[in-house]
């Protein structure tokens, strides 16, 4: 668990470097016009434009040149750049959404800005809540920002000097048989081993006691949502629900493909990823995860757990939970971003520990749409009534294909934060209860106030700024 305000680290030392479907373009106006028309997908990219040497279990000097990064502007940002403002700035809406709320308000934070950066509305937005999968806001920011729209996960056979063969990953959702089988064949056939010489092949794992962050539930590891988070993980880990010894079972899959395609010719052992590779190993096969388009998209419209933890190791370069962490913080602490009440303690929000505040959703969302890659964040969220875990949300209702954000759901916790489309451009809203009765309802009603933009037309909402 980090707390921002422990952190000490120059800020040099965290500059900013620089899904599912790209929708939109870059400037926060132009992007819900143009989500009907940029709902293809990206080039797939170079799968050998790869994150740099942030992993150790992955070395870099086979990677071939390091994506293309980007950087947010610099702090204090330019008037292009708009910052979440402190005060209120349209009261007829804050009134609207205090009357929605009601006698709920202690167990609700609502924050909602537009795209200059004022703040509309503002019901209990500093306060700490516990976000639930809206944490997937923040490690997929990191990621993207960090690792660029061109990534992909690893998985890499390697060729040891002296003879040995080895296994090693980053994590890939989508890891499944077929890939196995074809590291299979290709260690056969790179090795020429038999029966009578076989040949030994190594699968570099993390230990036991880092598969799960810390401070998730006993109950929730054996479900599929929660299963371990490892390096060589078929197909996520799970089946029904999670698989709780991953090596077991790539081992089992192996020593049956092996059986199939090289009888006795191929011996396998479990070795730390910790370990690093010998100087002089070759690179003899890899085989590249989805996209970082496709990653976004597991994270933020499915939200798949698993891989929004794969997602912030990837961006912080170390699968110690803790460390990533901390490097997240830094990094949001870098953006100039409200992290009073904030907490970083895993990249899925299935930690309980984890703390966030409304004011500081939206702010993310806000900077975010200041991005060089804004689209591709912003496109990677669910869409009420159609797509992800909000298709069967708003359908129907002025919502319906307007509003694009990231859900959250723990018992007692619903949160929602995104972009809304309004007739006066876009609306970044954030709303998190911890202990409504009627959740979904409650903010549906929200939303719907926060697309009245009579309530806080630019006159009106500069007039009252001028009597300030």
């Amino acid at each position: 668990m980090i707390d921002p305000s422990s952190l000490s680290e120059p800020m040099s030392l965290l500059s900013v470097q620089g899904m599912a479907r790209p929708r939109g373009a870059r400037r926060s106006l132009r992007f819900f016009a143009s989500l009907a028309c940029l709902g293809v997908l990206l080039p797939a990219g170079s799968g050998a434009a790869l994150a740099q040497a942030y992993s150790p279990a992955i070395p870099a000097r086979v990677r071939g040149l390091p994506p293309r990064l980007a950087a947010l502007p610099p702090l204090p940002p330019a008037v292009a750049n708009p910052v979440l403002q402190a005060e209120i700035s349209c009261p007829a809406l804050q009134q609207r959404v205090a009357a929605v709320i009601g006698a709920e308000a202690e167990v609700w934070s609502v924050s909602v800005a537009d795209a200059r950066g004022r703040l509309l509305a503002d019901i209990n937005g500093t306060r700490s809540r516990t976000p639930a999968s809206n944490q997937k806001l923040i490690s997929t920011a990191f990621a993207l920002d960090r690792l660029g729209p061109d990534f992909r996960l690893a998985t890499q056979l390697w060729r040891l000097p002296d003879g040995r063969f080895r296994l090693m990953g980053q994590g890939d959702p989508d890891l499944a048989l077929p890939h196995l089988q074809r590291f299979v064949r290709m260690t056969a056939l790179s090795s020429g081993a038999s029966a009578t010489n076989p040949v030994r092949l190594e699968l570099a794992e993390e230990d036991a006691g880092v598969w799960w962050p810390q401070g998730w539930n006993w109950g929730d590891r054996g479900m599929a949502y929660g299963a371990p988070v490892t390096r060589l993980a078929v197909t996520s880990n799970t089946i029904d629900d999670a698989v709780m010894n991953p090596p077991a079972r790539l081992r089992s899959l192996l020593d049956r493909t092996v059986a199939n395609q090289a009888p006795g010719a191929i011996t396998l052992n479990v070795i730390s990823a910790r370990e690093p590779l010998p100087p002089n190993a070759v690179l003899v096969h890899e085989e590249p995860s989805t996209t970082m388009n496709g990653l976004l998209s597991l994270a933020n419209t499915e939200s798949h757990n698993f891989t929004a933890e794969v997602l912030l190791r990837s961006a912080a370069g170390t699968w110690n939970e803790q460390e990533a962490a901390r490097r997240a913080t830094a990094w949001l602490q870098s953006q100039g971003l409200p992290l009073q009440g904030v907490r970083v303690s895993d990249g899925s929000g299935l930690d309980r520990s984890d703390r966030v505040t409304s004011r500081f959703l939206t702010a993310l969302l806000l900077r975010m749409d200041q991005h060089p890659y804004a689209r591709f964040y912003m496109g990677s969220m669910a869409v009420a009534g159609q797509r992800g875990t909000l298709r069967h949300l708003f359908s129907g209702t002025s919502l319906d294909g307007m509003l694009h954000a990231k859900t959250g759901t723990l018992t007692g916790v619903r949160a929602i934060s995104g972009i809304l489309q309004t007739s006066d451009g876009p609306r970044f809203v954030s709303a998190i209860s911890n202990g409504a009765t009627t959740p979904n309802r409650t903010i549906g009603r929200v939303m719907a106030q926060v697309q009245n933009v009579s309530l806080c037309s630019s006159t009106t909402a500069s007039a009252d700024l001028r009597t300030r």
